[in-house]
């Protein structure tokens, strides 16, 4: 019977609980709940998550804090503990005068939660960042180290994706002190080009910030995880058919694929604003499901395979979850949960 209420660790503020809730500032607190019994969950900012219904099993919340700092002739090194907050370890280094991560500033959410997800935003990955990531392997307790390309990065994608069994305890991050600011994305584009002179880091992070609040919700105010959905890539040719009959599309090539704007194509329908229960869709950001009213996490997945299936019949394109749904046992998919 699940006892440990996780409304508070998720940003959605879904009523949810768990069987039972570890937390880890130590190591030590770690290897002395191994082995641990099926099914178990990490969780950090919780700002990923969505809870259908109570968890089954063991949460393991990492709360490890510790920052460490060392530099070579060409380079910025971190070694960040995972329950560091993403933005302030963001800001922390844009106003030392560090570049590399103000395009990431504002994301919500833990630092090991961020190779998970390779987080992403305003043209910078996880991916471009990040040495090497450190975790105690869950099935056997022993340390493991995944340098970048271990790692597995695409887009929004790595190895502990598609393996769960990692706690993540440290992210080491290196960053150039040659440092080039990244401003090719729409906004930031546009902002740059009024300026004299090349940005801070400083300077960019803070117009990311407010950037990132004209469009999306603070989850202290509307409770909500952020972008709900993955920006669709598509094949060339599929995406061509899209442009001839809606030329206004916004596309971006990668590679031999197309990548589309989620938020764009669900705005086009109509959607802002529509509600399902207690959960709606933002109506500043399409690409945003927010907790209106006391939604239920049915309310949530009704109205996601509703965004979902109109996409599809409109465009011919399946969108699929950013957010990782939780289930009683653990992960699983939309469609799953969906029809419980």
């Amino acid at each position: 019977m699940a006892t440990s209420s996780l409304h508070s660790l998720n940003t959605f503020a879904l009523k949810a609980s768990a069987r039972e809730i570890v937390a880890v500032r130590k190591l030590e607190q770690l290897h002395a709940c191994l082995p641990l019994s099926q099914p178990y969950l990490v969780l950090g900012g919780g700002s990923n998550m969505l809870f259908c219904g109570d968890f089954d099993g063991t949460v393991i919340h990492n709360q490890m804090r510790d920052i460490e700092y060392w530099q070579d002739e060409q380079n910025h090194y971190f070694n960040v503990a995972g329950g560091e907050n993403w933005h302030q370890f963001v800001m922390s280094c844009v106003n030392k005068g560090i570049g590399g991560l103000e395009n990431l500033a504002l994301i919500p959410g833990s630092v090991g939660a961020a190779p998970v997800q390779n987080i992403g935003a305003y043209g910078v990955e996880l991916a471009d960042v990040c040495e090497s990531v450190k975790a105690i392997d869950l099935r056997t307790g022993k340390e493991v180290s995944f340098d970048r390309q271990q790692c597995q990065f695409a887009y929004r994608e790595s190895i502990f994706k598609t393996n769960r069994d990692y706690f993540i305890h440290h992210v080491v991050f290196k960053l150039p002190k040659q440092w080039q600011a990244v401003l090719s994305y729409g906004e930031l584009k546009a902002w740059s080009r009024e300026l004299n002179s090349q940005p801070s880091p400083l300077a960019i992070a803070n117009e990311v910030i407010k950037v990132r609040n004209n469009k999306l919700p603070d989850p202290n105010d509307i409770p909500n995880v952020g972008s709900f959905f993955k920006n669709p890539v598509v094949e060339s040719s599929h995406a061509k058919q899209l442009k001839l009959s809606y030329p206004e599309m916004p596309q971006y090539e990668v590679g031999h694929s197309v990548k589309l704007a989620a938020g764009w194509l669900i705005d086009q329908l109509g959607l802002k604003g529509h509600q399902v229960g207690g959960a709606a869709v933002h109506e500043r950001q399409a690409l945003v499901l927010v907790n209106k009213n006391k939604a239920t996490s049915r309310d949530v997945m009704d109205l996601a395979q509703h965004i979902i299936e109109q996409v599809d019949l409109k465009y011919g394109v399946k969108l699929e979850p950013e957010v990782n749904i939780i289930g009683h046992q653990g992960y699983g998919t939309l469609k799953e949960f969906a029809g419980e």
